[in-house]
């Protein structure tokens, strides 16, 4: 699949999330979505990618996995770039700050969406880099 595959897919979720009340149909559907603003690193250029977040409470994580690719996702770099952004989930669009999780606090968000979502196990084992975990952390 193209860069440009990925980039009408998610143009296609961002709509249908829209439209729906916060959720997605096709093969995103029965998922939970959050929409992720982001302002490119380099060209700061604003952009909004659909993913499949860990909900704990109020806590929302995002996962850097890119499939289980040997380098992070674009919009991991410009998160850490500048970190205060928006976030959309439901209905419910709201400041965050996204905070990059280290050590256990990793290891154990990363063990329990994977319980959730067993792709996401199967994404770190195709890949020798650590996947990063991100808190979208609302202000």
């Amino acid at each position: 699949m193209t860069e440009i595959d990925f980039i009408e897919i998610n143009r296609q979720v961002v709509a249908e999330f829209r439209t729906n009340g916060g959720k997605g149909s096709g093969m995103v559907e029965g998922y939970p979505i959050v929409l992720v603003h982001h302002r490119g690193a380099r060209s700061g250029i604003e952009r909004v990618t659909p993913l499949v977040p860990y909900v704990e409470g109020d806590r929302i994580f995002i996962f850097a996995s890119k499939g289980g690719s040997p380098e992070h996702p674009a919009w991991f770099h410009n998160l850490v770039a500048h970190p205060e952004t928006e976030a959309e989930y439901g209905t419910e669009r709201f400041p965050v700050v996204a905070r990059v999780l280290t050590g256990t606090e990793r290891d154990d968000v990363y063990a329990k969406h994977s319980a959730l979502q067993p792709q996401f196990a199967d994404y770190q084992q195709r890949t020798e880099r650590l996947i990063p975990v991100i808190e979208l952390q609302r202000v």
